[in-house]
């Protein structure tokens, strides 16, 4: 175990932990994780052994995680919390109907005249809403796109949209676990049992897969079936799939055939925002990459609150009342957004994220070389870095955690790729490695030498 504390809990406290997991839902269709975090700053939390002869000791566990991606300013930071105790005590709680000092602040700050993304969007162009979720963000995106297509006051086809029936996808994707966001995963675990899409109906859509980064692959489907498409949806780089980078250049192919083809191009920014050494992953060489549909959640929220936001061409619309949210930028969640983003970018964090992408990159590197039988590869960018499993380490996934976990680094695994089409080779598995931006150089060093040497206990295992 890394760096032992202590114990401090009682066996009722320990009892109670334990019964907890029983009764809280388990998502995961495995046995809890036998740990539990008691506090933590930064991105280190006190841990505790919950079961087993080390049950009851505290140890220090380093979060490579950031929160599921969501905590970009790391635990307990002193910002966020002035921010969250000023918006109680003095933002009210109106909603979208009336007019919040808070939202024009940070409304203004993104995209007024010198906001700090009106040349990407500008507000004469885009019109924002907020949601709770990155998943609710991605079917207000959906939504949007699909009214697109007919009439909203009549409620028929708009002449020469009637054949915009398709969406495509890519193979790998992870837009989130909603009903109407699963048809645009491949993955039939997701899917199977559960209630499709009913195209050849009236306003039907289908929805299909290539592969992710394929350039021959996307020239081809478009050119087959540019007059039925209605939108692509794609994230900057596949998360769940692994850390899947996108070839140069491809990002902004994809958005010139959108273009040529009148099909909206969505881009799901809600795990990519803020951790790529930008503020967005749709960027290359030649500057940003133009979207009609821009999602953005988990850094948003500071790690404090989950939010999103959808950022849509000002054609986009849906009908009345038929998209108004409890969550649509209300002020306690606009002081927190407005307060984190400036604190980001007041503090160089998106910079100090690009230099802790490089040296995370061959950190990781070394690692995979280290552990051949264990790791195959890594790649990333930012504070967002996957390390990929080979089948035998995936077998055992969880045992593998377990011990990255007692040596003191909280991970988390994605699914991987798996197989895909046109001859690309399997994906297996991925560690993603996704600390917050506040990370230093040196604790960034300490989360791989903690995986190391948890990687080390695993293989003597194998």
């Amino acid at each position: 175990m890394s760096a032992p504390v202590g114990s401090r809990l009682t066996e009722a406290e320990l009892d109670q932990l334990q019964q907890s997991q029983h009764t809280h839902y388990n998502h995961y269709d495995r046995p809890p994780l036998p740990f539990a975090c008691l506090s933590a700053r930064g991105i280190a939390m006190e841990a505790v052994e919950l079961t087993g002869p080390h049950r009851g000791e505290t140890f220090t566990l380093y979060d490579a995680s950031g929160g599921y991606g969501s905590a970009c300013l790391g635990a307990g930071n002193d910002l966020v919390g002035r921010s969250l105790q000023r918006a109680v005590a003095a933002s009210g709680y109106v909603t979208d109907e009336i007019a919040s000092l808070e939202r024009a602040r940070l409304l203004d700050r993104l995209f007024g005249a010198e906001g700090r993304w009106s040349d990407r969007f500008p507000a004469e162009d885009y019109h924002v809403a907020g949601r709770n979720s990155g998943s609710e963000g991605l079917e207000l995106a959906l939504r949007l796109v699909l009214e697109s297509r007919f009439d909203i006051r009549r409620l028929r086809h708009r002449p020469g949209r009637e054949k915009r029936d398709t969406i495509l996808a890519f193979e790998g994707a992870w837009h989130g676990w909603t009903q109407g966001l699963l048809p645009l995963l491949n993955r039939r675990h997701y899917r199977v049992g559960l209630p499709g899409l009913a195209p050849g109906e009236d306003y039907g859509v289908r929805v299909e897969h290539i592969p992710f980064g394929d350039a021959d692959a996307l020239d081809e489907y478009v050119a087959a079936n540019a007059d039925r498409l209605l939108a692509v949806v794609v994230e900057p780089v596949q998360g769940d799939a692994g850390i899947l980078l996108p070839p140069p250049g491809y990002l902004r192919h994809l958005a010139r055939l959108c273009a040529d083809s009148r099909a909206w191009l969505v881009a799901d920014e809600v795990l990519t925002f803020a951790k790529t050494g930008r503020w967005f992953g749709m960027h290359d060489e030649d500057g940003p990459v133009p979207t009609d549909v821009t999602v953005i959640g988990k850094s948003l929220g500071m790690g404090a609150l989950s939010t999103s936001m959808v950022i849509a061409r000002r054609e986009l619309r849906a009908r009345a009342t038929g998209t108004i949210s409890t969550s649509d930028l209300r002020p306690l969640t606009s002081t927190v957004i407005h307060d984190g983003l400036g604190h980001i970018e007041n503090t160089g964090l998106l910079e100090h994220s690009r230099r802790l992408g490089s040296r995370l990159t061959e950190t990781l590197r070394a690692l995979v070389q280290r552990f051949p039988d264990v790791y195959t590869d890594s790649r990333g960018l930012g504070v967002m870095h996957g390390v990929e499993l080979s089948g035998a380490a995936a077998a055992r996934l969880d045992a593998l955690r377990t011990h990255v976990l007692r040596a003191g680094v909280y991970v988390e695994f994605m699914a991987g790729a798996g197989k895909r089409s046109r001859g690309l080779r399997y994906v297996h598995p991925t560690m993603r490695i996704a600390p917050p931006l506040i990370t230093t150089e040196a604790e960034a060093d300490e989360i791989v030498e903690r995986l190391g040497e948890g990687t080390r206990r695993f293989q003597e295992t194998l």
